[in-house]
């Protein structure tokens, strides 16, 4: 039942009075409501859209400075474990072939002008010892690490042998 429609059951041209466009007369909108413009639009709009979502994702920066506070230190302490295995592994290698090196020469009674001869002994008879010395540079993994302990990267070994007396 509507204020002017006189049958309930009947649609009435009373009801349609006041559902007319809202852009009748607007000609600046349907003009440009072309498909090229429209597509123009949409092409301009998806463009924008894409910039901003660029944009956000640069500048959002969660956890960045975070995971650069515990790398950083983590980064460092394991380059100065790395430096410390090296150089203990150097140092055992130097000091098995300086000593390889020792009882070669003081089995062959080769020496070299860098070899000790020591005497040690007792009344009876004395015993001679050589002694050797073998140096290697150690690498930096760490630079500035060298520095800052204050010494300088080389390893330094000693090899010790018994000078067997000769049949002659």
């Amino acid at each position: 039942m509507g204020p002017s429609c006189i049958n309930d059951n009947w649609i009435s041209n009373c009801n349609l009075d006041h559902c007319g466009s809202t852009i009748d007369g607007d000609t600046k909108r349907l003009v440009r409501f072309y498909e090229r413009y429209s597509l123009n639009v949409m092409i301009n709009k998806t463009a924008k859209q894409a910039k901003v979502r660029i944009f956000q994702f640069l500048q959002k920066e969660d956890g960045n400075v975070e995971s650069a506070l515990v790398l950083i230190p983590m980064l460092i302490l394991f380059l100065i474990g790395m430096q410390l295995i090296v150089a203990t592994n150097i140092r055992n290698t130097e000091m098995a072939l300086a000593q390889g090196d020792a009882s070669a020469r003081a089995i062959s009674h080769q020496y070299q002008p860098g070899d000790e001869v020591l005497e040690v002994g007792g009344r009876i008879q004395k015993i001679q010892v050589l002694v050797t010395h073998r140096t290697h540079i150690l690498p930096q993994i760490v630079p500035g690490l060298v520095a800052l302990m204050g010494g300088n990267p080389v390893s330094d070994v000693v090899g010790i042998a018994v000078i067997e007396p000769s049949n002659s």
